[in-house]
């Protein structure tokens, strides 16, 4: 004889205290749940306008420079402390923590054209108007001792750039050349030049730590080998790149700021075609920076915003801007991919959070596992008119607007005026050249 017996256990439905919520429990069959998607639509609505409601992305203001920001640097190794340069000279460091600066440096005469840390934090380099590179302590003077920099190097011409080696004591400059110095010594290990122009940037491969880039002012990005100690290629585009910034995570991915409003995402395996062309800035791209998970990057403009673009997407999800912010030159991406700061030119330093409705602080569990259920809801539902409009929706100044719907006039009308010369031309003898291709001159080998 069988008997059949119910077996329950205690766990599945009894609290543990009594401030534990009362456990439900729930059968997952999908036929008895007839209206779960619209549940679930409602749901991610919901989320999709508290996320707008809840972007607040601003957090500080660091005041204390007398003139624009030009530069910025991270330390490799402390998440609080940030590095500025600005156009009188100065150099100062800060406690992103405290928001206050802990150190200030009149480093050079003129214009800081650019500062870079040492790969251990030890150390920090500065270069100037004043044709010298100088080499600083991260840590101040002990007491009685003066702020003199541990090396200085006099050099022939001005120098625009500089940028350290991510694992040796090496580090390159730029002017009117590309030079590698060896910490030790006063005069370059090498020199590399392709052209006549003064180039503007240059910055080391993260992960191919032999590689760099650099930007010169006839329009060329060019890709140096260190080990060979020549240029390996160049690519021009139609208008001057003013900086490039490599994928942390993918060493052939670089992506060029450019003149032309565009940013240029390459991969410089094949420079002729870009992998994208973000558009979203209506005036010169000054400055990028790649997040450390290497899926995005951001933008500094003239435009007095800055932008959040996604690797594979041609247009920005985030925009930022303030009443005050003036031309953005410089800006970062902090190593915790948490925190975004830019300099500019009415001398502040602002920080700004990577997700404009991340909630700051120790979350729960319950709070963690709410913001992750919403956020799966939105990417399911991201595509529906509604849900996509309201995400997608930004604020933006009167001048940036009007000149957004300018552009498009501007973009329709050669659009139209290139289908007319198609359709009235031969067969064949007007060439249809995609967007990717359009701002590529040549590639030089």
């Amino acid at each position: 004889m069988k008997v059949k017996m119910l077996s329950r256990n205690p766990d599945n439905y009894v609290r543990e205290t009594k401030l534990d919520l009362q456990r439900v429990p729930r059968n997952y069959d999908p036929t008895l749940h007839p209206f779960e998607v619209p549940r679930e639509y409602v749901r991610a609505l919901n989320a999709t306008k508290l996320e707008r409601v809840f972007a607040k992305p601003f957090l500080a203001s660091l005041d204390g420079h007398r003139d624009g920001v030009n530069c910025l640097a991270k330390h490799p190794k402390s998440l609080a402390t940030v590095l500025s340069g600005a156009c009188d000279g100065e150099v100062r460091i800060w406690n992103l923590t405290k928001r206050k600066c802990i150190r200030t440096i009149q480093a050079h005469e003129g214009f800081v054209r650019g500062i870079c840390t040492r790969f251990c934090g030890t150390s920090f380099f500065t270069v100037g108007d004043d044709k010298t590179v100088k080499q600083w302590k991260m840590d101040g003077p002990s007491c009685g001792e003066e702020e003199e920099p541990l090396h200085t190097i006099l050099g022939k011409t001005v120098y625009t750039g500089i940028d350290h080696h991510w694992k040796e004591g090496i580090f390159a400059t730029c002017g009117q050349q590309v030079d590698i110095w060896d910490e030790q010594r006063t005069n370059p290990i090498c020199s590399m030049t392709w052209g006549f122009d003064s180039i503007s940037s240059v910055k080391f491969n993260p992960i191919e730590t032999f590689l760099l880039g650099s930007c010169a002012s006839d329009r060329n990005i060019v890709l140096y080998d260190m080990r060979q100690a020549t240029p390996l290629k160049k690519v021009i585009l139609d208008m001057r790149t003013n900086t490039i910034g490599w994928n942390p995570m993918e060493a052939f991915i670089f992506t060029a700021a450019n003149e032309d409003y565009n940013l240029y995402t390459f991969d410089m395996r094949a420079l002729d075609t870009p992998v994208m062309v973000h558009m979203d800035h209506v005036s010169a791209v000054l400055d990028v920076d790649y997040s450390p998970t290497g899926k995005e990057f951001v933008s500094a403009s003239f435009d007095k915003s800055i932008r959040i673009f996604p690797v594979d997407k041609s247009r920005s999800r985030e925009v930022y801007h303030t009443k005050r912010m003036q031309h953005v030159i410089c800006v970062k991406w902090t190593s915790d991919s948490k925190y975004i700061m830019c300099g500019s030119d009415e001398m502040n330093i602002r920080l700004w959070k990577a997700n404009a409705s991340e909630k700051l602080g120790v979350l729960t569990s319950r709070e963690k596992a709410a913001t992750d259920y919403n956020q799966k809801l939105k990417e399911k539902f991201q595509h529906h008119p509604h849900i996509k409009r309201i995400s997608r929706h930004r604020h933006l100044p009167k001048s940036i607007y009007s000149q957004i719907q300018e552009q498009r006039i501007m973009k329709e009308a050669r659009r139209r005026k290139e289908l007319n010369r198609i359709k009235h031309s031969k067969p064949g003898s007007v060439r249809i050249v995609s967007e990717k291709k359009k701002h590529i001159v040549a590639v030089v080998k």
